[in-house]
């Protein structure tokens, strides 16, 4: 985990409320897909949690929704304004337990972290295939991206306005030996009745410190309580425990 001191190079409007955000920094301790960043914010107590979308060697780039102050605070921050950002923080997701054709599935602001990861996939010579599950068409937000990494991509809407009608299970390929996805847990626990091979999940969970101090994001699993910021936010499916 580093502490740095970020400067904003872009934070535009993807959809009515979801926001891009490029900021440059001192990037090194990011160094797998699935990780995340805890920005600290003017005003307010507890950083916001961000998912990393993308970085490059001198920039991170995160897709974030704005759900409260904090990232309604974000959504107006312009063009040269710095932001104090923990880095590195999260286990992030584990490529090679993926031998040749991983399925990425995402729910709406759960989309973002899987778009590093379908780089690293496919730099590493893996069939990528790609679903991404929304309610409407209007918030619908990074298909293109997908595409032009050169992924199999299918965007699923729960109101049949755009794509498949339904949810990301219902878009599932019949054949792939590993999944990665990210989502609310309804979500998440649907792709975990609906698939039979191993696969790995991020879990989105309010967090305090984000760096597994506060022990305010602890889950039960098979081999104990683990922190969802600091164990996670990446879990093996075979040590979920769902609660009923």
């Amino acid at each position: 985990m580093k502490q740095s001191m970020f400067k904003i190079a872009e934070n535009s409007a993807l959809t009515s409320n979801v926001f891009k955000m490029k900021l440059i920094g001192d990037v090194s301790d990011i160094t797998r897909s699935g990780q995340f960043i805890n920005i600290k914010l003017d005003g307010l107590y507890l950083r916001r949690p961000i998912s990393v979308f993308d970085r490059d060697d001198e920039s991170v780039t995160i897709i974030y929704k704005v759900v409260g102050h904090g990232t309604e605070q974000m959504s107006k921050m312009q063009v040269g304004e710095e932001l104090d950002v923990l880095t590195g923080l999260g286990n992030g997701y584990n490529t090679s337990l993926c031998k040749e054709h991983a399925v990425l599935l995402g729910g709406g602001v759960g989309v973002p972290p899987l778009y590093m990861l379908a780089k690293t996939l496919i730099k590493e010579g893996k069939k990528v295939s790609v679903v991404l599950g929304f309610n409407t068409k209007d918030e619908v937000f990074c298909e293109e991206d997908f595409k032009k990494l050169g992924a199999d991509v299918k965007v699923t809407t729960v109101d049949g306005s755009y794509g498949i009608k339904g949810f990301v299970t219902d878009a599932l390929p019949e054949n792939f030996d590993h999944f990665f996805t990210c989502g609310p847990e309804p979500m998440l626990k649907a792709v975990y009745k609906a698939t039979n091979t191993s696969g790995q999940m991020s879990f989105e969970e309010r967090m305090g410190c984000g760096f597994g101090a506060c022990m305010g994001c602890s889950c039960k699993t098979l081999t104990g309580y683990k922190r969802i910021c600091k164990d996670g936010p990446v879990m093996l499916k075979e040590e979920i425990l769902w609660e009923d």
